[in-house]
């Protein structure tokens, strides 16, 4: 089934015609260009930022779908002085990817696998494939494309090259230099050809100075390699991660002036496009290793832990990865990284994790066995240290040690090693852990005493860093905590970084040893070469790019305009500062435009929500690759407007003055940015900084709806309890309207509510109803040791009752006392529709009619997962005070609640058959969902727990007329993961997920819930 969500009813995201920057260029390139020509100011406002510290908003953007494209494209703005910038995921931390230029996002249309050659261990593919999607499609040969950044599932081919990126495994893999073959490039005037390696002698003879624009290319790498060849032998750091500058020493490597190759394409790597446009990649690859067996030290500091990365690489390890104090408190104090790191003895202040790849299991063993015997003498792997430790004089051994073999241990030590990122990422202040010095490089036996003059640096600016990551080549990630919103913010980045590089030039190190130049370091590769090299670079340049219209300022540049009008070219030549351009500058200012509703329990309230989105693009992972939640309308679109980046960088830009005043309460704005966010909570989960985009979404439209009005449709959907009360007291004759000819078609005319939807029919019978004739509870509140009182939804109690009664008969199997809240409405389908104060009323009075079973002792179990996470989670939202706390800390889902007390333990159950589980999207957000797969194992069933996203329904969404394309388009990604599984059925807790998989021409009819599952259970 192939659904295009472009058919919604807003036409493929075309944004308001009348509000286009320069419409004779886009009026030019749309004639030359197959693919979208997009300069609109929200499109340009959704690419003037990226992963890093800047904003920089863009002229337009350009998806080409194909080299052609990106000739025609490249060719025009050449004819006409136009900048232009490549892009692919943009992801980059240095703010290479955003410029005052015309974009060309390679990651919607030029992201395919051309051709793979398993035998020579080569692929030819396009720029803008993930790297994630493209080692998914190598994976069935064992191959992989070796570089692993950490954003790798998200970041592109193109972008990869373009930073030369490597990873954690760059001390087997190095960086991605060593694996490019050959590059189809567009160079700056819209020529096309391919470089990859020639000859010294083929070298001089393609050489012309005067020649057309490859000749000319060619006889500044002649010039290059005669005149500076012992300066860049003499220059250049003898580090494994160097990414500084233009890859020179790679690219002359293996050449001299008496002969040799030069790697012409190699010289891309790391450019950042400002050589070239690369349209096409080939290049070599690598197999998956075997196994994996991994090595856990702990220190008492930071100092000894570097001080042990050197001995370490005596072993030869595949990776050397450091976690320091900072990092290990942050995850200490969460609940879901706390027995990770509590794994770790008491006052470890530091650890490295090393990993080898094996050939086998006994191999690995073996390699981990002999650097434990080596490394930490006296210790065993269960953490009983006992011999003496090392002397001050003698050399660092670490306290403790422990070992991991198998793929689920070894999973458990890295998630540590990530484990304080997502803290460092998600602070709401205005002090930010900034990228800016990031990833310096030094000789991995110089890192004690970088490390202790890198912190002296930090106090003598009154701030402090956290160390970790890529030990083993020398790279640690540091991230000063700075405002950069205060007057003297900027000069406080710039102070640092100018000390750190000068220990970085002093320790024979990188100024870069990952991320690359950009913005935030293109600066300090004068200090770092020295003035001879940082002229051969303008050169290169200038005869790669003449009129300096590549991502121009970024690598290199004239240290000052005056400099670049003297040698004849545009201010635009300068290189780049890292103190311009900020995302949040001193004269930066925030005005949400309203009163928030909700309570947001952070240091900057709504403000520091709205703020927190970083850039990294996790939200525009492929499902296929990295599963999660986030974000389900991203996945099936493909537009960055739809990921929770896009969303969350607009709503910023609306409330400081990037967009027009008072633009978040405009019409297009919440049709365009925020209708289509579905309320999953995925990004509250998945994304690294916990971004709430559907609880800002609620503030918004709430908002909205005050100064606008709300339609009929979305009144009805937020009062859907009383229409389906309504609905069952007429039942069967309600039933039959929809039946009616035509009745469909005037629904979606008159109400918007879309013809092609299965709705729902309505029992005459309530689960009340039901509950009561039967007497109550089966199971006396005397005799037992539980009691719950158990509230259906408007759908179980209306319309399908099977759950509900299904969850009755099995609580009170394991002895559990059930009564019947009288309440159905708890506030969902109103907050979920932006009416936030008839949500809190539903709430309020939810807690009144419930906190009196809870100070009885009683817990409060409910059907429908959203509303256990409405009481569990947004009920703190909308309300305070101990009653409102009591309730929302005793509700549980059915099965979370029997999983909780293990009270399924005590049941005879003999579930039989295999089942796919998709847990409801809300469930997952709040990480409840594998409540249900435990219980449904122990049952009996053998458990596929789908690595899910929403399903697409999301309450009313699926059900509205111009949602539905969108809606199915996202479901069809859950029925491929279905389809994909080999069990005899899928089970979902969720009406929406049941009535969409009902919907889903390929998927099953009428699935049941888990709870129905472990009925059954009992029966059998």
């Amino acid at each position: 089934m192939a659904i295009d969500p472009a058919a919604d009813s807003r036409a493929a995201y075309d944004y308001a015609s009348e509000d286009v920057e320069r419409p004779d260029l886009v009026d030019a390139l749309s004639r030359v260009v197959e693919g979208d020509v997009r300069f609109d100011t929200y499109t340009r406002q959704l690419y003037a930022t990226d992963a890093s510290a800047y904003e920089v908003t863009p002229i337009g953007v350009v998806f080409p779908e194909s080299a052609a494209d990106v000739e025609a494209t490249v060719s025009y703005c050449a004819d006409h002085g136009v900048p232009v910038l490549p892009r692919g995921g943009g992801t980059s931390l240095a703010g290479q990817t955003v410029n005052e230029a015309v974009v060309l996002d390679f990651s919607r249309y030029m992201d395919a696998v051309r051709s793979v050659s398993p035998d020579d261990r080569r692929v030819t593919a396009q720029p803008g494939i993930k790297l994630g999607d493209l080692n998914a499609q190598l994976a069935e040969h064992g191959l992989k494309f070796a570089p692993d950044p950490a954003w790798g599932d998200k970041s592109a081919l193109g972008g990869a090259i373009g930073n030369n990126s490597s990873g954690s495994h760059s001390l087997v893999y190095g960086k991605t230099d060593a694996y490019v073959e050959s590059l189809e490039v567009v160079l700056a005037d819209g020529t096309r050809t391919t470089f990859g390696q020639v000859s010294v002698a083929e070298l001089r003879e393609r050489a012309d100075p005067d020649g057309d624009r490859e000749a000319r290319i060619y006889a500044e790498l002649e010039r290059l390699l005669d005149e500076d060849g012992e300066e860049i032998d003499a220059r250049y750091p003898d580090m494994k991660r160097n990414v500084s500058g233009y890859n020179l020493d790679y690219a002359f490597r293996d050449a001299d002036p008496d002969g040799g190759v030069v790697n012409v394409a190699a010289l891309l790597a790391g450019s950042e496009g400002t050589l070239g446009v690369i349209t096409e990649a080939t290049v070599s690859l690598e197999p998956v290793p075997e196994t994996k067996a991994v090595a856990l030290f702990a220190y008492d500091d930071l100092v000894d832990a570097v001080s042990d990365v050197a001995p370490m690489l005596e072993h030869d390890p595949a990776a050397v990865e450091l976690v320091d104090d900072v990092l290990l408190d942050l995850a200490a104090d969460t609940e879901e990284f706390a027995d990770v790191v509590g794994m770790l003895p008491e006052g470890t202040g530091s650890a490295l994790l090393v990993e080898f790849y094996a050939d086998s299991d006994d191999h690995g063993k073996q390699q981990v066995a002999d650097v434990v015997a080596d490394r930490a003498p006296g210790t065993d792997t269960e953490f009983d240290a006992t011999a003496d430790r090392a002397t001050a004089d003698a050399p660092v051994f670490a306290t403790h040690a422990m070992e991991a073999h198998d793929e689920e241990q070894r999973s458990r030590f890295w998630k540590m090693r990530k484990a304080g990122m997502p803290i460092l990422l998600s602070r709401t202040s205005d002090e930010k852990h900034i990228s800016f010095i990031e990833d310096c490089a030094v000789p991995p036996e110089r890192l004690p005493e970088y490390v202790q003059d890198f912190q002296d640096v930090l106090e003598a600016h009154d701030t402090f860093a956290s160390f970790y990551a890529h030990a083993g080549p020398g790279v640690l990630h540091v991230r000063p905590l700075v405002n950069t919103k205060a007057i003297d913010g900027a000069e406080t980045m710039e102070s640092i970084s100018d000390a750190v590089t000068d220990l970085v030039v002093e320790y024979g190190g990188s100024v870069s040893g990952e991320h690359g130049d950009g913005r935030a370091r293109t600066q300090w590769n004068k200090k770092l070469y020295g003035d001879r090299l940082w002229r051969a670079f303008r050169d290169l340049k200038s005869a790669f790019d003449p009129d300096w219209l590549l991502n121009p300022g970024q690598v290199c540049g004239f240290d000052d305009p005056a400099s670049a009008e003297s040698a004849g070219l545009p201010e635009r030549a300068t290189a780049v500062s890292m103190t311009e351009n900020l995302r949040y500058g001193a004269d930066y200012e925030f005005d949400a435009g309203f009163e928030p509703t909700l309570s947001w329990e952070n240091e900057n309230g709504f403000q520091g929500m709205a703020e927190l989105c970083h850039g990294c693009g996790g939200c525009r992972g492929s499902q296929d690759t990295t599963g999660g939640v986030m974000c389900p309308t991203y996945r099936a679109a493909d537009e960055e407007i739809q990921a929770t980046r896009g969303r969350a960088n607009l709503l910023r830009q609306a409330m400081s003055g990037d967009l027009p005043e008072d633009e978040q309460f405009s019409e297009e704005f919440v049709t365009e940015v925020l209708d289509l966010c579905i309320g999953c909570k995925g990004c509250s989960r998945d994304c690294p900084s916990e971004v709430d985009m559907a609880k800002m979404k609620a503030e918004l439209t709430h908002e909205h709806h005050q100064r606008e009005g709300a339609s009929v449709r979305s009144k009805l959907f937020a009062n859907i309890d009383t229409f389906c009360k309504l609905g069952s007291a007429t039942a069967p004759v309600s039933n039959l309207a929809t039946k009616l000819p035509g009745a469909r078609e005037i629904g979606e005319r008159v109400l918007g509510i879309s013809k092609s939807r299965t709705l729902p029919s309505f029992t005459r019978e309530t689960f009340q109803d039901w509950f009561g004739s039967r007497g109550g509870s089966r199971v006396p509140e005397a005799d037992a040791d539980h009691a719950v009182v158990l509230v259906a939804d408007t759908y179980s109690n209306y319309c399908t009752p099977a759950p509900a009664k299904a969850a009755v008969r099995v609580l009170e199997a394991a002895g559990v006392h059930v009564s019947v809240a009288d309440r159905t409405d708890v506030g969902r389908p109103a907050f979920s529709k932006g009416f936030l104060d008839r949500s809190r009323e539903r709430a309020e009075a939810t807690v009144d009619d419930l906190a009196p079973a809870v100070e009885a002792g009683k817990d409060i179990v409910l059907v429908e997962p959203s509303d256990a996470v409405m009481l569990q989670s947004d009920y703190r939202d909308l309300l305070d005070g101990p009653e409102m706390e009591r309730v929302s800390t005793h509700a549980y889902g059915v099965l979370e609640y029997l999983d909780r007390h293990r009270l399924d333990e005590a049941l005879d159950l003999a579930g039989d058959g295999s089942l796919a589980y998709h847990g409801h999207c809300h469930q997952k957000s709040t990480k409840k969902d594998h409540h249900a797969v435990g219980v449904l194992r122990r049952a009996g069933y053998r458990v596929n727990a789908l690595d899910s996203g929403c399903c697409g329904m999301a309450g009313s969404f699926g059900y509205e007329a111009e949602h539905h394309s969108m809606s199915m388009a996202i479901g069809e990604l859950l029925e491929d993961q279905v389809s994909a599984t080999d069990v005899d059925e899928v089970v979902a807790p969720g009406a929406s997920c049941r009535t969409q998989l009902h919907d889903l021409p390929d998927a099953p009819d009428d699935p049941r819930t888990p709870v129905e599952a472990l009925a059954d259970a009992l029966d059998a």
